[in-house]
């Protein structure tokens, strides 16, 4: 309905996306006005006053935001009109240094286009790299596993990266569909292979084991040879929060075990949401050696049209101005979503508008519905 409206009645004036139009046109049109209003200039002042620097800053302009053709030409046209100015005057010393000085920034400004252009075809070399990895370490799971509708966000912190040190997997198996979110202590390449080594450690157990407490021996035992593998403060202060959850085919249950990861959410027809917060605490992956006990297996109920959300805490611990953490649960709750898809866009704007923009942390979501 409000598509309809704003197709009808048009956008306000002041809307944002009106907004960002009328600055992408002026940006196109910046190297244009600037030409025009050095010729303006020339012919509107006396003579000993001059338009020079339009005229070189409108190739400057284009270099960075146009291709090389426009780029070219914007200088070919500053270069004519610099010229074309002085031809109701004699050519004298003055003008003839104001065309050549305008004519050398027409060609650093080529030049410094033809720099920018490879630069941008580096990072998307970089980024096409960067996207391999993350659909070879974490690929996107399929909307139906099972009988469960499913779908999966990730969200960098850092600017153009595409993967960082959160995970998440879901793969149906003999014993039911069965998913892990976590979160590797550490950043840079390092979190990387811990949690390549996570998810790949994962995927096998799942299969191959009966139970929750031996996916999590398998996981424990694959990143304790990890981390012996690393040196220096990594090797000491390297560890994964995770959550595990099995959704046994034909149960309206859902299993849990948590390894010092934040409680996830269910989220009922309804719109009533609750968190499953573990009963007892429990160490990270990678701490065992620390403290042994044994792990809890939480059973819930997980009724028909209900949605289990997991996530890491980049989404809990996400920050407004006034240091305001934001709270998914108080957020999502009295709200309906028509799928997982929906429910993850919804929540990942909800918290680009709480932080303005900005997060500190990666975000990894995962969305189950039971039809």
């Amino acid at each position: 309905m409000v598509g309809l409206l704003e197709a009808h009645e048009g956008t306000p004036a002041g809307h944002p996306r009106r907004s960002a139009r009328t600055a992408g046109v002026l940006v196109r049109l910046l190297p244009a006005l600037l030409i025009v209003a050095g010729v303006v200039y020339e012919l509107c002042t006396p003579q000993d006053l001059t338009g020079a620097p339009f005229f070189a800053a409108a190739p400057l302009v284009a270099a960075p935001l146009f291709p090389f053709g426009v780029t070219l030409r914007t200088g070919i046209a500053a270069i004519a009109a610099t010229a074309g100015v002085h031809i109701r005057y004699a050519l004298d010393a003055v003008a003839i240094t104001e065309v050549a000085t305008v004519a050398t920034v027409a060609v650093l400004a080529v030049l410094i286009n033809r720099l920018v252009s490879r630069a941008h075809a580096r990072l998307a070399s970089a980024r096409g790299i960067a996207e391999a990895v993350q659909r070879a370490v974490l690929p996107e799971p399929a909307e139906r596993i099972g009988t469960l509708w499913v779908a999966a966000r990730y969200e960098a912190a850092q600017a153009d990266a595409l993967i960082g040190g959160d995970l998440y997997a879901a793969q149906d198996t003999p014993h039911g569909v069965r998913l892990i979110v976590g979160d590797v202590r550490g950043k840079g390449m390092g979190a990387v292979g811990a949690v390549a080594v996570a998810v790949g450690a994962f995927r096998e157990a799942a299969d191959q084991e009966a139970t929750l407490e031996a996916v999590v021996q398998r996981l424990e035992h694959a990143l304790a040879r990890e981390l012996t593998r690393r040196e220096g403060v990594e090797t000491v202060e390297g560890f994964v929060t995770a959550l595990l959850a099995e959704i046994p085919h034909g149960d309206g249950v859902v299993r849990l075990l948590n390894r010092g990861h934040p409680g996830p959410l269910l989220l009922y027809a309804d719109g009533s949401v609750r968190v499953l917060a573990a009963e007892r605490p429990a160490l990270p992956l990678g701490m065992g050696e620390l403290a042994s006990w044994p792990d809890d297996v939480q059973e819930e109920a997980f009724p028909p049209g209900a949605t289990l959300l997991v996530h890491t805490d980049g989404l809990s611990e996400a920050r407004d101005a006034r240091d305001v953490f934001f709270d998914p649960a108080r957020d999502l709750s009295g709200r309906v979503f028509a799928g997982p898809g929906a429910l993850l866009d919804a929540l990942v704007d909800d918290v680009r508008r709480h932080t303005g923009g900005g997060t500190t942390d990666d975000m990894a979501l995962l969305a189950v519905r039971r039809p």
